[in-house]
């Protein structure tokens, strides 16, 4: 007889995005009429940038000639994409990372996912409440909680992110051994100082704990004040791993590229408190686990970092940004406090409302989807998010929309 990972059965029935789908689908279906604006899922909507696209055309024909032909790749990345990040993500911005810490995957939500893999059963882990869903699925679904009581694992550590703190949580009191933050934050919009990164990296140091660091949404902050990394903050390379993808910068949704960077000085411990390499335990999963991304998508990737495609790149971002600075100036307009939208293409609203009745009123008056907070953590309760990868003319329709309301 097979049995089951009763590990899922503790997942809530279905994923967040998948209610709202089904919401949606429903809604369609009795409303065929009516053009539904979709403000929800962080998906963008422009073209990919010209240079990425000449270069992606490039590399596929590379691959119909014999003396150009690539099979499989490294596992880790080619070093041409490997070298590029080092230098211009963070080189640049005077930030110690080596090309071979760098590895190239399709995403940042399958690295995000699998990287507990590498940790063992019972250590302890801190999650921001709200925060992206796959930080805790992935948690429970290797067991690492209990059940799920009244919106939360038992188990887990929750970081309150809330109005009064800024969405931006403090360390624990107590010791916890795993980490997962994400600035600028998804889905609050919110970003950390270097100050409050410097707590974070000074919590781990003194703990040995690890952070994992999702900066899917870095190419967005535009006040320099802000770190882009949080290998900018002293001692951060002895106790975080940092994860970005060319997903919303260069609009790679479709296409899947990404990146994780692992330094070698980070250790983990066996249970008698012997150190092991972190890099090379990831370098063994990834090596076993994954083929590769394709090379012309790797040589589209490279291709962000030239002179026209930092150009392109930027205008791209620039683009979102404009988006939301009229979402969040046409909600704050209309008597909601936003969140987000100036470093961040989220607008986190407070709705004035149970998150869900907010959602179903927006959708069933207004033809507009967005997500319920809730759907992010019981912190999220009465908030909604907006997000800005649309077009021009759609956000402006959705806004003119929820005035009309």
């Amino acid at each position: 007889m097979i049995t089951v990972n009763e590990n899922f059965l503790k997942l809530k029935a279905s994923y967040l995005f998948s209610d709202i789908a089904k919401r949606v689908n429903r809604f369609q279906e009795e409303n065929n009429d009516k053009q539904i604006i979709k403000l929800g899922i962080g998906d963008v909507t422009q073209p990919l940038p010209p240079t990425c696209i000449n270069a992606l055309h490039a590399a596929v024909d590379d691959l119909s000639k014999t003396d150009s032909f690539h099979g499989y790749g490294p596992e880790q990345g080619y070093a041409f994409l490997r070298e590029a990040i080092a230098q211009n993500d963070y080189s640049s911005r005077g930030a110690q990372v080596n090309a071979d810490e760098i590895f190239i995957s399709d995403g940042s939500k399958c690295d995000t996912g699998n990287f507990q893999e590498l940790f063992s059963q019972d250590i302890t882990i801190a999650i921001p409440d709200p925060v992206y869903p796959v930080y805790v699925d992935t948690n429970v679904m290797a067991g690492r909680t209990g059940n799920n009581q009244d919106g939360r694992y038992e188990g887990l550590v929750y970081l309150d992110s809330t109005e009064s703190n800024g969405f931006v949580p403090a360390p624990p009191k107590e010791r916890v051994d795993l980490i997962y933050l994400c600035f600028p934050n998804n889905p609050t919009g919110a970003t950390a100082t270097r100050e409050q990164l410097t707590e974070w990296v000074n919590y781990a140091l003194e703990h040995k704990s690890l952070i994992l660091f999702d900066a899917a949404y870095v190419s967005f902050i535009r006040d320099e004040s802000l770190p882009r990394s949080i290998y900018e903050i002293e001692g951060a390379r002895r106790c975080a791993v940092e994860f970005r993808s060319f997903s919303k910068n260069a609009g790679f949704t479709g296409t899947r590229c990404a990146f994780t960077v692992v330094p070698k000085e980070i250790e983990v411990y066996d249970s008698e408190g012997k150190g092991h390499s972190l890099h090379a335990l990831w370098n063994r999963r990834h090596c076993t686990k994954f083929n590769g991304v394709s090379y012309p998508v790797q040589k589209a990737a490279e291709a962000v970092y030239s002179d026209s495609g930092k150009k392109e790149v930027r205008a791209l971002t620039d683009y979102y940004l404009e988006n939301a600075r009229i979402i969040k100036d046409k909600m704050s307009s209309l008597g909601y406090s936003c969140t987000g939208g100036d470093n961040s293409p989220y607008i986190w609203i407070k709705s004035g409302m149970k998150s869900w009745d907010f959602f179903d009123d927006l959708l069933n008056r207004a033809a507009i989807v967005c997500t319920p907070g809730v759907g992010f953590g019981n912190c999220g309760e009465g908030y909604i998010r907006i997000s800005a990868f649309n077009s021009r003319e759609n956000v402006i329709e959705a806004m003119n929309r929820i005035s009309a309301m």
